[in-house]
């Protein structure tokens, strides 16, 4: 049965939001450092003001999410995603745009972002029969696989062949055309409740995950592979040139084996879905996080490039999969009044993750090394293989009843 045609506008959307998402993160860091002189130190605290938003907002925008319609939220983030895009082009184009302006703008970007991504998949179920929440899932990570694998090149490309002006252009006219698309969907909301403060709201959202016997074990899974990722991220690039003896090139042909992985394993999910239970479906990606990491960490011994690409192409296809099976437990487990504060909470947990991994990777590659830090990340991604490993969730035959 083909998908409704209210969420096909909403796959476009999609499509069309996280390439200019993915092409605008490509480029703010090139034109700080070709442009603005930015070294290290500055490209770091940009991206920290592009990231800083989803761990500070991303309740408060799934909160959001569960008092006010879905659609109107998601239109209005983008729009001021791309007016942020629109003020950054703006700047290049007068000769004024400096560090300041580019990281403030791109975390007003970055506010849109969040509360667009919460408040998407919580707009599936309104959108899709229950039976096809998977396979509107797919189409989702499909469609961010397609923009991280392609994003990144084109607006590495623009930038240096023809400057960043047009490259922020591009992901200006994409973010318009994906508020332009929501146009078309139904205006839905989440079923009326009385108003209560929003502390509780919050608090009712996150006691749900954490008493929640199938949602507790997939977020501490999601904490621990999210810490894992980002202490291999933090020194992969170093190693691959120091220890692996690969040029810029090189590195990039073996960073861009993960978003092949992404679409590789999001054209996948179909067969899988229909070939094995939906529970060991969710422990594949885990089991390919582990495995992937252990080939990374076996170029210590044996340092052969191809072990580090295979390993990455892993990375990529195993937790799309992981993404849209534990996507479609959540929404399929979860009452339609919470989904953007459960949403927002899983969001919260795993990108907060993210800056804590970093940490721990450029603290132990200081101490002992890169070779540290990839053994600690084997160490984690193992931890998040047992926990999903132990939990009810692999006997799930298929999804659970409604909610």
């Amino acid at each position: 049965m083909p998908l409704p045609p209210a969420f096909r506008r909403l796959g476009w959307s999609n499509l069309l939001a996280q390439c200019s998402e993915q092409l605008a993160l490509a480029a703010a860091p090139l034109a700080a450092v070709l442009l603005l002189g930015a070294g290290p130190a500055e490209a770091g605290w940009l991206q920290t003001a592009q990231t800083l938003p989803f761990l500070l907002l991303s309740i408060p925008a799934g909160v959001l999410a569960d008092r006010t319609s879905r659609r109107r939220l998601m239109t209005g983030a983008e729009l001021l995603r791309a007016a942020s895009l629109a003020m950054i082009l703006a700047l290049l184009l007068a000769g004024a745009l400096n560090l300041t302006a580019l990281a403030v703008l791109g975390g007003l970007g970055a506010v849109g972002t969040v509360a667009y991504s919460v408040a998407a998949p919580a707009l599936v179920p309104a959108l899709v029969p229950r039976p096809h929440l998977a396979a509107a899932n797919r189409v989702l990570e499909l469609a961010r696989s397609i923009a991280f694998a392609a994003g990144p090149a084109l607006g590495g490309t623009l930038v240096g062949w023809l400057g960043a002006p047009p490259a922020f252009a591009l992901a200006l006219a994409l973010s318009l055309l994906a508020a332009t698309a929501l146009s078309g969907l139904p205006d839905t909301a989440p079923p009326a409740a009385p108003p209560r403060r929003v502390w509780a709201e919050i608090r009712e959202g996150a006691g749900f995950v954490l008493a929640h016997p199938l949602l507790r074990p997939v977020l501490l899974t999601a904490v621990l592979f999210n810490t894992a990722w980002f202490v291999l991220q933090a020194v992969y690039v170093a190693y691959a040139v120091q220890r692996l003896a690969l040029d810029a090139a090189a590195v990039g042909m073996t960073l861009g084996l993960y978003g092949a992985g992404m679409v590789a394993g999001a054209l996948a999910a179909p067969r899988l879905l229909a070939a094995m239970p939906f529970g060991r479906l969710v422990v594949v990606g885990p089991a390919c996080a582990l495995v992937a990491a252990l080939l990374v960490l076996l170029t210590v011994a044996a340092p052969q490039p191809a072990l580090a690409g295979l390993g990455l192409f892993l990375f990529g296809a195993g937790p799309v999969l992981w993404t849209i099976a534990t996507t479609t437990l959540r929404q399929a487990v979860t009452p339609q009044r919470m989904l953007g504060r459960v949403s927002a909470v899983v969001m919260t947990a795993t990108f907060g993750a993210r800056p804590l991994g970093a940490a721990l990777g450029a603290l132990l590659a200081g101490a002992g090394g890169a070779e540290a830090a990839l053994a600690l990340s084997a160490l984690l991604f193992a931890a998040q293989f047992v926990v999903i490993l132990a939990s009810p969730v692999p006997g799930l035959r298929a999804l659970p009843q409604d909610a």
